[in-house]
């Protein structure tokens, strides 16, 4: 047991449970609400929805899988950073229409907005599970962060008593978000991300001062890890997976339900304009985080003995914090551990938020209770939230790592699936519900399919296009076939007359800002 390191990482846990709890008297307002206690009531401004935001979205599984990747598996992991820059510009044009329209109807939920623009509880209900279903691993694999980092710090075992630290350390976020809601992973969010910068100013000026500088990093590491490897005839290899995995992951990010729960807290439009501008911080130190990973490289942690058990437990996933253990004193190890740790609750916490939103709103409000009091629906919301981390949590424990990462892989497949609906919708109703509808099926069997014909275990399917292989990200494609399927369907309820319901917004609601 490393207790100093231990006796660290604890102090600093403390500190933001404390924060967590007086979260509940910041903004102050009646949290028996629901747009209150999971939306602070629309009123979040530019430098706390970019802290909010920036916790949403690096989470701790980034921390831990990005440079994992890159260990592993070496340049296709800087995927990564082309695609958080593609998803700004993408979020400043189309998102502040969402909140508009959200803001001028009272709505808590993308499939709120999804209901009313095509007066459709069911393409509505196909929205909000999908939401949950994507988000659900989501929530289980920021417990892998956690997970990591106590492991190194010297809690092993396995079963029940294994898993006690992370017991723990969701009771005590269960705890907070039930009394604080989204006002606590704001708040902690602050901290997380400060914590976060000092370990990596300090892991990119010490730890290449320790391996001789840069260029002995990047001597050490093999030349199949620096490039992608290029196309041959016929194949057009790993230049076409990672251009779709970014385009496909920037398409996705934002149609989380956490990501959509942090833009509608904003006070207004142009809260989330600024923030797309300012992001692109979080990007820089995305990249430093990637470099770690050829940072364990050339630090040779994989052959040292010390790590041995525990990179045959954790995978490249120990990559990180293996690096942490060899590069600093353990004070400090400590320090690193609390901000992995704490970035994994921020997210967890506005990812249970936001899947309670979605039930309350979607599922409970419209087919089990429709006259429920903004108090039964605050209950609601606050016991879902505690349900969705005990599902979480016995998803960890229970189920073996590799199915975690399988079903998160097939979240990214699943939620852009919503994208016809939602990001169209905000500009056109040209799109007919049930084709909308048909599309998401087929979206979500193609996505799958192509997802199992590779074992679940990657997220790149070779599309072979006459002699041509075509290597790309699943839910690109499945996308692709989600908009042919809703475009021809929509010509032939049109030839039908199939009714297409009333829309319950009109042009001026999506260009609204606070007077």
């Amino acid at each position: 047991m490393n207790w100093t390191a231990l006796t660290v990482f604890i102090c600093l846990f403390a500190a933001v449970t404390v924060i967590g709890f007086l979260a509940a008297r910041w903004k102050a307002a009646s949290l028996d609400h629901l747009h209150e206690w999971g939306l602070a009531g629309r009123r979040f401004g530019t430098l706390i929805t970019w802290f909010l935001l920036g916790g949403d979205l690096y989470t701790a599984y980034t921390f831990i899988a990005v440079p994992a990747l890159v260990f592993g598996a070496g340049a296709l992991g800087f995927f990564a950073l082309p695609y958080t820059l593609m998803v700004f510009p993408f979020v400043y044009l189309v998102f502040p229409r969402l909140w508009s329209v959200a803001h001028r109807h009272g709505y808590v939920t993308a499939s709120d907005f999804v209901r009313a623009r095509y007066d459709s509880g069911l393409l509505a209900l196909l929205v909000a599970l999908t939401g949950i279903l994507a988000t659900m691993p989501y929530i289980a694999l920021q417990l892998v962060g956690i997970q990591v980092v106590i492991g190194a710090m010297g809690f092993t075992g396995s079963g029940l008593l294994g898993a006690l630290p992370l017991v723990v350390a969701f009771g005590v976020l269960a705890a907070y978000d039930y009394s604080s809601g989204i006002r606590a992973p704001a708040m902690i969010a602050v901290a997380k991300d400060l914590l976060i910068y000092l370990v990596i100013i300090a892991a990119v000026i010490v730890i290449p001062a320790q391996l001789g500088g840069y260029g002995h990093i990047f001597a050490a590491i093999p030349a199949s890890k620096l490039l992608l490897k290029p196309p041959v005839p016929g194949n057009l290899g790993t230049y076409s997976a990672y251009a779709t995995l970014a385009l496909g992951s920037a398409l996705a990010l934002f149609l989380y339900p956490h990501s959509v729960t942090g833009l509608l807290s904003a006070s207004n439009r142009n809260v989330i304009k600024r923030n797309m501008a300012l992001l692109p911080a979080y990007s820089l130190v995305l990249a430093l985080i990637a470099f770690l990973g050829y940072m364990a490289i050339a630090a040779g942690v994989a052959q040292n003995p010390a790590y041995t058990a525990f990179f045959k437990q954790y995978g490249t996933n120990f990559a990180v914090p293996a690096l942490l253990l060899h590069s600093f004193p353990d004070w400090f190890v400590g320090v690193s551990f609390a901000a992995i740790a704490i970035g994994a609750l921020v997210p967890a916490a506005i990812m249970s938020i936001a899947s309670a939103n979605l039930f309350t709103c979607n599922i409970y409000k419209e087919y089990l209770k429709r006259d429920a009091t903004p108090q039964q629906q605050a209950r609601t919301a606050k016991l879902v939230s505690l349900l969705v981390k005990v599902g979480a949590l016995c998803f960890i424990v229970f189920v073996p790592e590799q199915y975690a990462i399988q079903f998160q892989l097939l979240g990214g497949l699943w939620i852009i699936q919503t994208l016809p609906a939602v990001v169209v919708g905000l500009y056109t109703r040209w799109f007919h519900r049930w084709a909308l509808v048909a599309g998401w099926l087929v979206g979500m069997i193609c996505g799958t399919w192509m997802a199992a014909t590779q074992g679940f275990n990657s997220s790149i399917y070779p599309l072979h296009m006459g002699s041509l292989t075509v290597p790309g990200y699943a839910a690109l494609y499945s996308l692709v076939a989600n908009f042919a399927i809703a475009i021809v369907g929509t010509l032939v309820f049109r030839l039908l007359n199939a009714p297409a319901g009333e829309d319950a917004t009109a042009p001026a609601d999506y260009v609204h800002d606070v007077a």
